[in-house]
């Protein structure tokens, strides 16, 4: 059987006190997508709410020029128009190989305080599957703590969106917590790329994370190579 990777997208779509709409951001569900299914994995897609799972319309603008995001875009909808809820995931981890949490905004505000999540992802830790994430999707691990009441990132190298990365965005103050911060304060060793928007994958047991979109192709191979 070929493995299955659970991969889990936000069902937030507002960008703090804004006014403007957020979610998932295209490449960073793209780009492993396309890792994964050229590796024969199969794919399945959850949400909080279920149903369908915002995408964050600046990420579509942003990624125009990129191929792989627009074909997901215009032949994969149904991936992300028509998610499960993640309730019905818990106590399921044996079924699968692998929890993925793409970025977008929108987890800072959903996943990182859902306890369902939480739950889903401790338990792949705790059975030893890979737990992955990238740019704002590590935001999912900051509150996971495993059986023994460690914390899910405690000594481990990590990455994810940069502070420098969220002030050059000009959204700091739209967050409800620094995720590179919130990151560290959880037991994880921040490390980033040499500049920002860098590609940046970390590998560290079984938790792989990457930086920011240029390191979602990096996070979907690194996914497929622990699997092999």
């Amino acid at each position: 059987m070929a493995p299955k990777i659970l991969v889990i997208l936000t069902s937030h779509d507002k960008l703090g006190d804004t006014g403007k709409p957020t979610g998932w951001f295209l490449p960073e569900f793209a780009h492993p997508y396309e890792e994964f299914k050229s590796a024969g994995f199969d794919v399945v897609v959850a949400s909080p709410a279920g149903g369908k799972a915002p995408l964050d319309p600046a990420s579509i603008e942003m990624f125009k020029n990129d191929d792989i995001s627009v074909q997901f875009l215009n032949n994969d909808k149904s991936i992300w128009e028509n998610t499960q809820k993640l309730e019905s995931f818990v106590g399921k981890s044996d079924e699968f190989a692998a929890v993925f949490v793409p970025g977008g905004h929108g987890p800072m505000f959903d996943l990182a305080v859902d306890p369902i999540s939480q739950k889903i992802i401790a338990e792949f830790a705790s059975k030893g599957k890979v737990v992955s994430a990238v740019c704002h999707g590590p935001a999912a691990f900051v509150n996971v703590k495993l059986p023994n009441g460690e914390h899910l990132l405690q000594g481990k190298e990590v990455t994810g969106f940069s502070n420098a990365e969220e002030d050059q965005m000009k959204l700091s103050q739209a967050m409800p917590f620094m995720l590179e911060d919130r990151l560290g304060e959880a037991g994880g060793k921040f490390v980033k790329a040499a500049e920002p928007w860098g590609e940046k994958v970390v590998v560290d047991g079984k938790v792989i994370t990457g930086q920011n979109p240029a390191s979602s192709k990096g996070v979907g191979k690194a996914i497929v190579d622990a699997l092999k």
